[in-house]
């Protein structure tokens, strides 16, 4: 997910412990993309089975931040490669 997250609310630490106690989450990335004076342009990773994204945007919301974009989802009993040149294209 690429989210904003203001420089003034949780450190990515926080956001990260936070995401970790989501029903279904069994592991969190979180990557400072870029940085300006009010916020923090971060991408989230969760991985898990039956991740409730309902809970990850709520909580996300209440630590301040707002979701632009949900990038990849992977979902079914096997895991689908992508294609690297789909990607970066």
């Amino acid at each position: 997910m690429d989210v904003l997250i203001p420089i003034k609310g949780p450190s990515i630490v926080d956001v990260a412990e936070n995401l970790s106690r989501v029903r279904g989450v069994s592991a969190v990335n979180i990557t400072v993309k870029e940085v300006d004076v009010e916020t923090q342009n971060i991408i989230v990773v969760v991985e898990g089975n039956d991740i409730d994204f309902g809970e990850v945007r709520v909580l996300i919301e209440e630590l301040g931040g707002v979701i632009h974009s949900v990038d990849q989802v992977v979902a079914g009993e096997k895991l689908v490669e992508v294609p690297r040149e789909i990607i970066e294209m």
